[in-house]
């Protein structure tokens, strides 16, 4: 090193340095489970204990889920229900007993020895690869987990088992749908006196003649404001069952060019040229993504616009779907006129109506 390297800029004389030695790792403590075989046996089975208790706390909260009732109004702590407690207690007490199982595991069983290594690069060799993979299962053997099978299984158990209240707090996302979708009131109309098709909110029926082309109509069945006409109970179309009803069962009417209409099939194969009217058609109103209503209509196009996430149909085509993230065209309703003129449902629709689920089928319209 250069003088000018080994002079203070005040005048005086810097000293160099010895290099810092490298200090290495600690000498390695034998813990007592390390050198008792005693000792060892008796932390595995703390460890499998601990697993033991999370799957009992798992299977308490199973059976205070299906035993204790949310609306109970008897208290037990700090003004929390009985079915509060007991769900959040067990569920707790069941991970933690799995966390507390692990970390007694790696600290008294598993080995406890430092390793380094220098840093390599990002993209190591195939060598380094085939390393890597074998310190893994250095790793493996040394955990333990393949000759102590009662802290495997244990911790097996415990882990599926923790698994099963997820599973049943997913009944609390409410009914499954059933065939609950796959049926309308429009399908309720009496033989003799179809159910007529009035316009939503005001409840006048609908003269196939008053329409233009180009027209749109939101839609209700008659049997929601008339239910006596129909032979319909009234308690079946009141408050809530009303609005399940009018959810279902919403419609949008379009008039169009009658030779603009593509006819599809309906679910036996049958064509659909006889379920317009003049051009007239119907189709559910809402989306079969999510459930949106829609009714966004581009009037030269025949295409009804989703406003949620911007599926469209092609109204013209069977409700196909020709862009957006919906899976399924809409439900067509057959249309038809009674003595009067007035459009009316000739029957329900012939597929369930609302967004895709997983039990629902599907056939090729066209």
């Amino acid at each position: 090193m250069s003088d000018a390297h080994n002079t203070d800029p005040h005048g005086g004389e810097l000293a160099v340095a010895d290099p810092i030695a490298d200090p290495g790792l600690p000498a390695h403590t034998w813990r007592p489970t390390d050198i008792d075989p005693a000792k060892e046996k008796r932390a595995e089975r703390q460890v499998a204990g601990f697993f033991g208790l999370s799957a009992i706390c798992t299977v308490l909260f199973l059976v205070a889920y299906f035993t204790l009732d949310v609306g109970d109004n008897w208290h037990v702590f700090a003004g929390f229900g009985a079915s509060t407690l007991a769900l959040g207690a067990s569920l707790g007490m069941s991970l933690l007993f799995i966390g507390i199982g692990i970390i007694h595991w790696s600290r008294k069983l598993m080995a406890d020895q430092e390793i380094s290594e220098l840093r390599h690069p990002a993209n190591s060799p195939e060598e380094d690869r085939v390393a890597t993979l074998e310190a893994l299962n250095v790793g493996i053997e040394e955990s333990g987990i393949g000759r102590r099978p009662l802290i495997r299984n244990s911790l097996l158990g415990a882990m599926g088992l923790v698994g099963l209240p997820a599973v049943v707090l997913l009944r609390d996302l409410g009914p499954l749908p059933g065939d609950k979708l796959e049926h309308t009131i429009w399908g309720q109309g009496l033989k003799d006196k179809p159910m007529r098709v009035v316009r939503d909110g005001i409840w006048t029926p609908i003269l196939a003649s008053d329409l233009e082309i180009g027209d749109l109509v939101n839609c209700q069945p008659d049997a929601l404001h008339n239910p006596e006409r129909y032979e319909i109970d009234p308690t079946e179309v009141e408050g809530i069952a009303a609005q399940v009803h009018k959810s279902k069962a919403s419609l949008v009417l379009l008039r169009m060019n009658p030779d603009d209409i593509k006819p599809g099939k309906d679910k036996d194969g049958n064509s659909r040229e006889n379920w317009t009217v003049n051009g007239i058609v119907a189709y559910s109103k809402i989306c079969t993504h999510v459930g949106c209503p829609i009714s966004l209509n581009e009037r030269t196009t025949h295409h009804l616009l989703c406003p949620c996430h911007q599926s469209t149909f092609d109204l013209a085509d069977s409700g196909k779907v020709v862009f957006g993230p919906a899976g399924r065209p809409l439900p067509q309703l057959p249309l038809g006129v009674d003595a009067e003129g007035y459009l009316v449902a000739t029957r329900d629709f012939d597929e369930p109506v609302g967004p895709s689920y997983w039990e629902r089928d599907y056939y090729d319209r066209w």
